[in-house]
């Protein structure tokens, strides 16, 4: 899937320009797989096949944002448009 905008600016400019400056060291191998996979799947069904991702769905006002772990606290969030696609408000963040 496309990825049509970034939130987080260190993930940004590590997915644009493979500049890891924004990001933790510890995280950098797992945030690339998580992206990497993000960009070649074809269906959110894909998420579940990586459990220790434990992808979900949030719920209230977060509806309808995916949410993969990273690290204990912080996660990779996003949005989906199935029809076009698209993976948006792509993001990288502690929201516990």
């Amino acid at each position: 899937m496309d990825v049509r905008n970034v939130t987080h600016r260190g993930l940004r400019r590590f997915i644009e320009r493979n500049d890891t400056s924004g990001l933790s060291p510890s995280i950098v191998e797992k945030a690339r797989n998580i992206v990497t996979f993000l960009q070649e799947m074809g269906d959110v069904k894909e998420l579940r096949e990586i459990p220790s991702w434990k992808a979900h769905q949030l719920s209230g006002d977060r509806k309808g944002t995916w949410s993969l772990m990273v690290t204990r606290n912080w996660r990779i969030t996003f949005k989906v448009d199935q029809d076009k696609g698209e993976i948006f408000d792509l993001n990288f963040e502690d929201y516990h």
